[in-house]
């Protein structure tokens, strides 16, 4: 393994610098004559160089100003811009023992610009490969590993629940992954616990917990807008859970308009924040596109071909549904959408995250149009930016990251187009910082063929 990584770690100095074998020392770098979009402010900063060395951003400056160490490899930025790296803030992982899938898909990420993930649903090898990533000793993003799901098949009582806590935290887990199934009593130990430990939660909404109880208990993020259309229909409780839909499918349109101003002024007065996952509803549920024509976008190349067929079967299999409609599906996605705006108009927290891999959400691909659909929903593109670097490094207490400055992280991606006229430009990239590690174009573009039909859920 070691040889391995020294070849592919010549390989990427090699190709970023053509023509030249030398090694930056301690990963010395600058970026010449790039436009710095640098997120602590909405601004273009234009013909910056920017300087790095040993994992850190050490200085911006104007072009020219000062001249770089003759150790320090050169990129050039000329007609560029430069963002910091992006945030997937509910990946899944595969969980067992194939550790080779799990090292495709973290790199699938790096090479869509993605740097930094927060894995959404726990397995022991999660934690050795957060060291392994920690040490360097892997290409992949930062990686916070939530614990194995907490739902009621495993918390049937309010001893499992204060176990399971307790040994998640021990076991150096970040987070804790709420699953459906709690009951509210059971619920309520797993937050006394979490809370006495220190461990935050976050995930689903069980049908007997509700959004206003996961609102009170403190959340650390509500996932998928989970409880948020439940909480806007009138008469709810009378409504059976299997009759509701996932995520509120087969109930939008009984929705109450009104009620969205008192959702969203509890999740900020709680300071709940709030992962869309819009990119899964959009594809999974929408009456628009067909499981066929997802399948063949160009993205699904890079997954197992026995993924795909498996998302096929599952959008078919919840549109086959006796309960589903094509308007309750149509008004379900307008409904979210609205939420989104709301959450965004009143500066309750949102990080971006799609749930890859799932439904035709393919890693590193699907972010970047999760970004899409939250300008869709009307954010600037600036707003959108923001959850997918400095609002995830807030929601990390991180302020070293998510932002260009001297100081923070030196986890960047290089763009050949402005984001802030264009959202979709942050899929335009042509290259990527992670950490002391360059990845040119070029070697991106071969690392992807390298990965086409190998990524497995």
């Amino acid at each position: 393994m070691k040889n391995v990584c020294l070849a592919w770690a010549v390989l990427l100095l090699f190709a970023c610098n053509p023509g030249s074998t030398d090694t930056p020392a301690a990963g010395v770098f600058v970026i010449q004559n790039v436009a710095v979009i640098p997120m602590d402010t909405e601004t273009v900063l234009e013909h910056q160089d920017v300087f790095i060395a040993d994992g850190k951003i050490a200085d911006v400056v104007p072009t020219a100003e000062k001249e770089p160490g003759k150790d320090a490899l050169i990129i050039d930025g000329t007609g560029k811009f430069l963002i910091p790296g992006l945030a997937e803030m509910h990946a899944h992982m595969p969980r067992g023992e194939d550790t080779a899938a799990m090292k495709d898909i973290l790199e699938l990420f790096v090479l869509n610009g993605v740097t930094t993930i927060r894995g959404m649903l726990g397995d022991p090898v999660h934690l050795e490969l957060k060291t392994q990533l920690s040490k360097g000793e892997i290409t992949g993003p930062h990686f916070y590993a939530a614990a194995p799901g907490l739902s009621g098949g495993t918390v049937k009582s309010v001893k499992d629940a204060d176990s399971l806590v307790r040994k998640y935290k021990n076991e150096g887990y970040d987070l804790l992954k709420l699953l459906p199934g709690l009951t509210l009593e059971n619920f309520n130990a797993i937050v006394k616990t979490a809370k006495e430990v220190n461990i935050p939660f976050a995930g689903h909404v069980s049908y007997d917990v509700g959004i206003w109880n996961a609102i009170a208990a403190g959340y650390a993020s509500v996932d998928h807008l989970d409880g948020f259309v439940e909480s806007l229909v009138p008469g709810i409780e009378k409504i059976p859970e299997n009759k509701r839909g996932l995520f509120g499918l087969h109930i939008a349109r009984k929705a109450d308009l009104s009620k969205i101003d008192t959702l969203v002024k509890a999740l900020k007065q709680h300071n709940i924040w709030v992962v869309p996952t819009e990119a899964l509803p959009e594809r999974w549920f929408t009456p628009l596109r067909t499981a066929e024509a997802f399948s063949k976008d160009p993205e699904m190349i890079y997954m197992d071909e026995s993924v795909v067929n498996n998302w096929v079967k599952a959008k078919n299999n919840i549109m086959a549904d006796p309960l589903y409609d094509s308007a309750g599906a149509v008004a379900l996605i307008a409904l979210r959408k609205k939420i989104l705006k709301a959450c965004s108009d009143n500066h309750v927290g949102i990080v971006s995250g799609s749930d890859a891999p799932q439904v035709f959400d393919v890693p590193g691909f699907s972010l970047h149009q999760e970004l899409k659909y939250m300008a869709d929903a009307g954010l600037t593109p600036f707003e959108v930016l923001q959850t997918s670097t400095v609002n995830a490094a807030a929601y990390f207490n991180n302020p070293g990251s998510g932002v260009i400055k001297p100081g923070a992280a030196s986890d960047l991606v290089l763009l050949n187009g402005n984001p802030l006229s264009d959202i979709t430009q942050t899929t335009n990239i042509a290259g990527v910082l992670m950490g002391k590690q360059w990845l040119p174009g070029d070697v991106i573009a071969q690392r992807l063929e390298a990965l086409k039909g190998k990524i497995k859920q």
